[in-house]
């Protein structure tokens, strides 16, 4: 089946093509095919929200659960280093779905809580996610999925 010109292919779509050596069997390769297509079908799920990026969801999400975050602790939270947090952040201010505030207590932290229109996003968002979830959860199985997210976590922990 040819792809649509600009999409990015998979690995079904090349293993007639190409040959991929030892990264079949490797888990980081495999982690890194998982994840990328998991993003690109929450994009589907969420395309329908305008101006919204799959990838807003986890910090707005996080920032949700913990009001008064500071960015520091968003970053490791949610995986990210300064560099990539910090574009985010002014995308997410800019758009009026984030409020940054200087910590009294040390002026060179801010501290982030959701405006209002950042928790109507998040609900947009939450509905999508649960979507995106459900599909997940069809494809592990619900027998498997708490031993693939401990198996998960534990990479995470152990080399993250």
């Amino acid at each position: 089946m040819p792809r649509v010109p600009g999409s990015k292919p998979n690995v079904s779509d090349l293993a007639s093509t190409l040959a991929y050596g030892p990264l079949v069997n490797w888990v980081g390769f495999n982690l890194r095919m998982a994840q990328e297509a998991s993003f690109l079908a929450f994009a589907r799920q969420s395309r329908s929200i305008a101006g919204t990026q799959p990838g807003r969801f986890a910090m707005l999400t996080l920032i949700d659960e913990n009001p008064g975050i500071s960015q520091t602790a968003l970053g490791r939270a949610a995986g990210r280093d300064k560099s990539t947090l910090t574009p985010v952040l002014n995308d997410l201010v800019r758009r009026g779905w984030i409020r940054r505030q200087r910590n009294r207590g040390d002026r060179r932290t801010y501290l982030l809580s959701l405006t209002p229109g950042g928790k109507k996003r998040l609900g947009q968002l939450k509905a999508c996610a649960r979507r995106h979830e459900r599909n997940l959860d069809r494809i592990i199985g619900a027998s498997e999925k708490e031993r693939f997210l401990s198996i998960l976590r534990r990479i995470a922990a152990e080399i993250g």
